[in-house]
């Protein structure tokens, strides 16, 4: 199976990691809704949230909630967006929590979302050496 997710766990393709334990990676979205979107994945390739284990449940939603605590700290951000598609505008069939910094009046509408790039490698690396440091 070509999973780009699995891929990256297992270190084979690059990303900038925001965390990286037993049960979890966390790293930023090659194209976030704004700087410090992060992806959080299981380890194991699942492909939604209905296919996670319910003992896997507490212990991956636990990172989530840290992740997006760290999101909101790093970013500087005054809330968060947290949400998991299932199957529909799942780009990647592996589950995968966004978690996206938000702010009053940044220019999200709905469910029209502008995605952008960061500007380049030094720019992501920045923002999940922050991200990194939020999370201690």
């Amino acid at each position: 199976m070509d999973c780009v997710f699995c891929a990256i766990v297992a270190g084979g393709l690059p990303a900038h990691r925001v965390l990286d334990d037993e049960v979890a990676v966390a790293f930023l979205d090659q194209r976030p809704l704004f700087p410090g979107h992060v992806l959080v994945v299981p380890r194991e390739h699942l492909r939604t949230v209905t296919d996670l284990p319910a003992a896997d449940v507490g212990p991956f939603f636990a990172r989530v909630q840290r992740v997006t605590a760290a999101v909101e700290r790093g970013m500087v951000a005054a809330g968060s967006f947290v949400a998991a598609n299932n199957r529909i505008s799942q780009s990647v069939p592996h589950l995968h929590v966004h978690v996206v910094p938000r702010n009053p009046k940044d220019g999200l509408r709905g469910f029209f979302w502008p995605r952008s790039h960061y500007p380049d490698e030094a720019a992501a690396a920045e923002v999940a050496a922050r991200l990194r440091a939020a999370l201690d």
